[in-house]
């Protein structure tokens, strides 16, 4: 089957969109309509015009796009496509953690669940974290949540003393400096780029941090012709298409594998793809009650980045 025929022909006859997050593999980005990081999605969904949004991420990315947009239905090719991050912080772990700081607001990164939402005062993502931060006076107590590598960055940037939920991403923590340092001796000339959410030995040697995006924009106007990438492999994907005379090195956690793969991110197929949307199924479904509560520090989010 030629499923980007189908899957065009699919998205046209139903006024669907597809977005897609920079780690899903070559093929899924290939044919979607929008790709970007956790910022540019959800800003990408609350505009859309479309019926029908079929996320190529996953569960938290696809519930965010539900919360936005509460009368379309938005799909997710594999249910079980979730994330070791979100799955770090429940509901009931950060609203008991909450109680031992009552004087605390909450800025929760994106890569939680709709319930951990909830309960934040503000949501941000791993490009505008900085920015919702420093919208806040100095004195103001903050807890962080869940990413503990991506707070302590930012309370080293900032100078803040965020109380830092004890979460992490199992494809950026598993990183080491080791690695790094075997690539940098192989290829001496390279510029070293790192994802926050590594852990702050690797950001203090990285040449540049920041978020995908960010990565990404560094790499097309930076001079520099080779780069080791701190990263899930993904986004090398869009960087070889920017820039095809560079070279791009991962950072492997496996001696058998040049790649760094997000083992939820890569659930989704090309096959589940066009199934999903045949189907409209795998459906992401929230109560209303859940979806009015997330939103607000969804929206203020948005308006802070604006």
């Amino acid at each position: 089957m030629n499923f980007i025929k189908e899957i065009n022909n699919l998205k046209k006859k139903k006024n669907a969109i597809i977005l897609a997050h920079y780690y899903q593999t070559s093929d899924i980005q290939d044919i979607a309509d929008y790709i970007g990081d956790s910022l540019g999605l959800s800003q990408e969904a609350e505009k859309t015009k479309a019926d029908i949004i079929v996320f190529a991420g996953v569960l938290f990315m696809a519930e965010t796009a539900k919360i936005l947009n509460p009368t379309k239905k938005v799909l997710l090719p594999d249910l079980k496509a979730g994330c070791s991050l979100a799955d770090s912080c429940s509901f009931e772990q950060l609203n008991n953690f909450k109680k031992k700081y009552p004087e605390h607001i909450v800025i929760s990164y994106i890569n939680c669940s709709a319930a951990v939402k909830t309960l934040s005062d503000v949501i941000c993502t791993s490009g505008n974290a900085i920015k919702i931060v420093e919208s806040f006076p100095k004195e103001q107590k903050i807890i962080f949540a869940p990413d503990k590598n991506l707070g302590a960055y930012i309370n080293n940037i900032t100078g803040r003393n965020m109380v830092l939920w004890d979460g992490s991403c199992q494809v950026h923590d598993m990183l080491t400096i080791e690695n790094i340092l075997k690539l940098k001796t192989n290829h001496p000339k390279a510029k070293i780029i790192a994802h926050p959410e590594c852990k702050g030995q690797i950001l203090n040697i990285a040449d540049f941090v920041g978020s995908t995006t960010a990565m990404l924009n560094y790499t097309l106007k930076d001079d520099a012709n080779e780069y080791i990438v701190a990263t899930e492999t993904g986004v090398i994907h869009q960087m070889k298409k920017n820039r095809p005379n560079k070279s791009f090195y991962v950072v492997t956690t496996e001696e058998t594998c040049a790649c760094n793969d997000c083992p939820f991110m890569k659930l989704n197929t090309m096959e589940k793809l066009y199934e999903c949307l045949k189907n409209e199924q795998p459906e992401i479904n929230l109560s209303q009650d859940l979806i009015e509560k997330a939103k607000k520090p969804l929206l203020k989010m948005l308006d802070i980045s604006k």
